[in-house]
């Protein structure tokens, strides 16, 4: 039995539009000073088979600014972990630790939940 010719899942077909379906891409927001970032620290266990991770959230900014903060953070702690969805992920329960090197380095409203 052949397979049925649909047309687009969303049932276009064709459009003489120019402006038609044109997508575009949020522009990034600067990065604020240190200062003035609003980052939060938190200690979270659940989805992660039980082990504890230290998350860094409250970042406004560049995505790469953010990567470059969360690999620093990263090698001062000597641990692994990932920047996803504008969160720094800390293996390991780093709190104290991550919390004395922002203010360090001028987070100062930076504070552990």
């Amino acid at each position: 039995m052949a397979k049925k010719q649909k047309p687009d899942s969303r049932g276009y077909v064709y459009s003489t539009d120019p402006d038609f379906l044109k997508y575009e891409e949020p522009e990034e927001t600067a990065t604020l000073p240190p200062e003035k970032q609003l980052l939060k620290i938190i200690l979270e266990t659940k989805h992660r088979a039980g082990k504890a991770v230290t998350i860094v959230y409250g970042f406004e900014g560049r995505s790469g600014d953010l990567e470059e903060l969360g690999k620093k953070i990263k090698t001062h702690c000597g641990t692994g972990g990932a920047v996803k969805d504008k969160e720094i992920i800390i293996q390991g329960d780093h709190r104290d630790k991550v919390l004395q090197w922002l203010l360090k380095k001028g987070y100062a409203k930076a504070k552990k939940l």
